[in-house]
């Protein structure tokens, strides 16, 4: 293959390959965390707390309940989802009507203690959780020989990331929740429960939170700081795509996946601070972010 600014294409496909498996990630979680912006008016710093979580509980469950991998990635969602609506019901909404501090102060804290209670119970070292049979192997793709998992986290997240957008935007549900952040009074006079809606929302979102730790497990290790170590890039990743955006946040995160692979391969020590620069240029240039609103 020819090269490219001195740059085999075969290394430069393989790196957007693998930047697309990191962005899959980030486009889930920052999913989430626009549509909680958006829907609830909170900013939400737990959902790196959730992730982790929904990482430790699909371990728990394959090594103490012996469930597979396949079953963990419907269950574990919804007990990550479930956990995330209790949290709403008793803490968060009673936040939504003040200052946005709040929220961020509370979410922040309760980061904090999961995450403590995590590092005390298992300690700080990670936990091993192994590929699933079926998924094991590489493929030969030509220009690199890709892990069939990793491949897999790519299309799972994909088509959740999709369906979501098409959920929230195209269908008689997502009208609903978009009419009841901008008018509850009116959206509950027609006898919708939007407090229901509100808690069934949040979660969803915490839910994704958690589908994203079931697809990390067996790539990362499962350990109690993995979500403190991604929230703030996932936080940038939102910022630049317009907080609230649903679209963007996909968009956002597959395509910030991309650049920072090909910054490891152009320029390896800028990698772990590019994404914080684009969002820089990204807030000169347009405050609201790429696909935001200005207010």
């Amino acid at each position: 293959m020819p090269d490219i600014f001195g740059m085999p294409v075969a290394v430069l496909l393989g790196q957007v390959l693998l930047g697309l498996i990191n962005g899959s990630f980030y486009a889930l979680l920052s999913l989430g965390l626009a549509i909680i912006f958006g829907m609830l008016n909170v900013i939400n710093f737990a959902h790196g707390a959730f992730y982790m979580f929904g990482a430790f509980v699909t371990w728990m469950v394959m090594s103490w309940l012996g469930l597979s991998y396949w079953p963990a990635l419907v269950v574990v969602p919804i007990v990550v989802g479930a956990f995330g609506a209790a949290i709403e019901r008793l803490f968060l909404k009673r936040l939504y009507q003040v200052d946005h501090l709040y929220s961020l102060l509370f979410t922040f804290g309760l980061a904090l203690v999961m995450e403590g209670l995590f590092r005390h119970v298992f300690g700080s070292a990670g936990k091993p959780y192994p590929v699933p049979q079926e998924l094991t192997g590489v493929l030969k793709l030509g220009f690199m020989f890709l892990p069939v998992y990793r491949g897999w986290v790519i299309i799972a997240a994909l088509l959740v990331c999709v369906a979501t957008w098409l959920v929230i935007e195209k269908t008689r549900l997502g009208a609903y929740l978009r009419a009841a952040t901008e008018n509850p009074s009116l959206v509950q006079a027609f006898g919708i429960n939007v407090p229901l809606m509100l808690t069934i929302t949040y979660g969803f979102c915490v839910g994704l939170a958690g589908f994203a730790g079931v697809l990390a497990a067996p790539i990362y290790q499962v350990s109690p700081g993995m979500g403190s170590n991604l929230i703030i890039i996932v936080f940038a990743v939102v910022v630049i795509g317009g907080m609230g955006s649903i679209g963007g946040a996909i968009l956002t995160g597959l395509s910030l996946g991309v650049i920072e692979g090909l910054t490891k391969t152009f320029y390896p020590s800028a990698s772990s601070i590019v994404i914080f620069i684009v969002m820089v240029i990204v807030l000169m240039l347009r405050p609201a972010g790429l696909f935001g609103r200005e207010a």
